[in-house]
């Protein structure tokens, strides 16, 4: 049988497969750990594991970026973009209060874009962005409620009304929080994941209100809302460009062509002038142009905050 034939039995100074020798039992059994010795190596041994699952999830994650630089310069750009608010409202309303509605018309639009570039910070002062930029279905009368202010009633009266009677109220008032808001942005410390999340923000925007064409439901001058957004965001993701560069330069050049690609989609629509045709004049071929690189886009830019360490 096998194990009682010679070559099965082991030679002296040998051991059996499988079989402790005994110097190694006594090896063994000398150095045997007392019972509370095993314990304490068998936690010490759990704690090694999960502390380095934890430095490889640690180690996953970016560092935080430096952008202290990239804010600073975003602040002076916010700051000359409610200066340039604040000036082109004021001529919007002088018009509005001689009377100049062919004027006001056409100041309408161009007075929001600068808001609309930088509507990430102005939310941070929720009144008065309520108060400048509110839509009518916010209101429970709609556009007959007395609360109704701000750009949208003055759209109301200047381009489905065609008049400019009894809109000085309207008109002083988006003066005054004009003001306010350059003011009020000037004492604000724009945190850097206000500046980063911001970039999505108005992209986002742009596929919830501008391409529906909601936004701008009396004017119909939604496209000009659309470019203040995208060239808002541009301006936060060129600012951020050289942090992200050198982490995913793929990246970087997916986000830029969708950049190029909704530029290139608004200037098919562009006046003479340099303004933009009205919205009505898209078709859903025109709007499908848009919607598809403002969704990848808006995709795209969702990430930056993880990809900059600041989730």
């Amino acid at each position: 049988m096998p194990g009682d034939r010679p070559e099965d039995q082991p030679r002296p100074g040998s051991f059996a497969p499988g079989r402790a020798c005994p110097q190694q039992r006594t090896f063994l059994q000398e150095r045997a750990p007392p019972r509370g010795r095993a314990r304490a190596l068998r936690a010490g041994t759990i704690l090694a594991v999960l502390l380095a699952l934890a430095g490889a999830r640690a180690d996953a994650s970016p560092a935080p970026a430096d952008l202290s630089g990239a804010v600073s310069a975003y602040r002076r750009y916010v700051l000359a973009q409610a200066d340039e608010f604040l000036a082109r409202t004021v001529r919007l309303a002088d018009a509005v209060k001689a009377g100049r509605l062919a004027e006001a018309q056409g100041l309408y639009a161009p007075a929001r874009q600068p808001y609309e570039r930088i509507e990430p910070v102005a939310l941070m002062v929720p009144e008065l962005a309520r108060s400048l930029d509110m839509r009518a279905d916010a209101f429970e009368l709609k556009d007959r409620d007395p609360a109704f202010i701000g750009f949208h009633r003055l759209e109301r009266g200047l381009f489905l009304d065609r008049s400019t009677a009894g809109l000085n109220p309207v008109a002083e008032r988006l003066v005054a929080d004009a003001a306010e808001l350059r003011e009020r942005v000037a004492d604000l410390a724009i945190p850097p994941v206000r500046m980063v999340g911001g970039a999505a923000t108005l992209i986002e925007e742009i596929a919830a209100t501008k391409i529906s064409g909601e936004e701008e439901r009396y004017s119909r001058t939604d496209l000009f809302d659309l470019a203040g957004n995208l060239e808002g965001a541009q301006a936060i993701f060129a600012l951020l460009r050289p942090h992200l560069a050198g982490r995913d330069p793929a990246f970087v050049d997916r986000a830029e062509r969708a950049f190029s690609r909704i530029a290139g989609q608004l200037a098919r629509h562009r006046t003479p002038e340099g303004g933009f045709v009205s919205f009505d004049r898209l078709t859903d071929r025109d709007r499908n142009a848009l919607k598809g690189p403002v969704t990848v886009l808006a995709e795209e830019l969702a990430t930056l905050r993880g990809r900059l360490g600041l989730d």
